[in-house]
């Protein structure tokens, strides 16, 4: 039997809060900066070593990892071992909602519900230049020049589809706030269609956005310190209960602070 990573110590000191706990999932809203499960880069200080402080949440890690270290296939796997209950995940600098399965069947069930695009997700960003309404649908790939990114422009890819809705003009079309909802979830998805569909990248977004000629504008983004996309929408039938959960959550202080910013500085109109 493999022995379990030895840097996932609990760690109460990461900060979260908790919209919805029972004894199957836990419904969090993460803070921008939070890194969800170990990884290169990033050994300690994530999501999951706050999870797994709160003894209910580290019963069920225990027993999956039993349930992976005794199937073949999936000890191939060590990344399983690393990201207990881990269903879906946000980037480090994208704050909001995100559920964690506490045992082996639901984090399945979820997996499932995932896989038939029958989760609910709607994201709020606010990006550089004028948005319109519109649905991207595009093959989705790695990078071949930036193993860090992803891209539409392959030969060969995942399907990926994001329906965006201007929500309100801001700063004079110099910025809008958006709402993306998501019928597939590929790494980075809003991002790279935000930024290479629509060239209005989100404020702030390090990796796919661009320094912007506003100097206004990218200062705001530099206060910011990471991209302006918020997790705000997340419902699902409860796959061991069958209740349909649905939460909501209002963007945290950084992200109003500059939507706060963006609307002194022009007339903001809702669209």
């Amino acid at each position: 039997m493999p022995r379990e990573p030895s840097n996932l110590d609990p760690d109460p000191d990461v900060a979260f809060e908790v919209l919805y706990e029972d004894a199957h999932l836990i419904v969090i809203d993460k803070p921008g900066g939070l890194v969800v499960h170990p990884g290169r880069g990033h050994a300690t200080k994530t999501l999951v070593h706050g999870l797994l402080s709160r003894p209910s949440f580290a019963a069920g890690s225990s027993a999956r990892a039993r349930a992976i270290a005794n199937d073949p296939e999936r000890v191939r796997n060590a990344a399983e071992l690393a990201r207990p209950g881990i269903v879906h995940r946000l980037d480090k600098g994208t704050s909001g909602i995100l559920v964690v399965a506490k045992d082996e069947a639901t984090r399945e069930g979820l997996k499932a519900l995932f896989a038939r695009h029958e989760i609910e997700r709607a994201y709020l960003a606010i990006v550089a230049g004028r948005a319109v309404d519109r649905t991207f649908e595009t093959l989705h790939g790695r990078h071949r020049a930036d193993r860090l990114k992803f891209t539409t422009r392959v030969a060969k890819g995942k399907r990926a589809v994001t329906r965006v809705r201007v929500i309100e003009r801001l700063a004079d079309d110099r910025a809008t706030l958006v709402e993306c909802r998501l019928e597939t979830g590929r790494t980075h998805q809003i991002r790279v269609h935000l930024a290479e569909c629509a060239a209005t990248p989100v404020i702030g977004d390090p990796l796919y956005g661009k320094p912007i000629r506003d100097r206004w504008l990218q200062g705001l983004a530099d206060a910011l310190g990471r991209q302006a996309l918020h997790a705000a929408v997340l419902g699902f039938v409860h796959p061991k209960t069958g209740e349909q959960l649905s939460f909501r959550r209002e963007p945290p202080a950084d992200f109003m602070a500059l939507l706060r910013a963006l609307r002194e500085a022009g007339s903001g109109r809702r669209a």
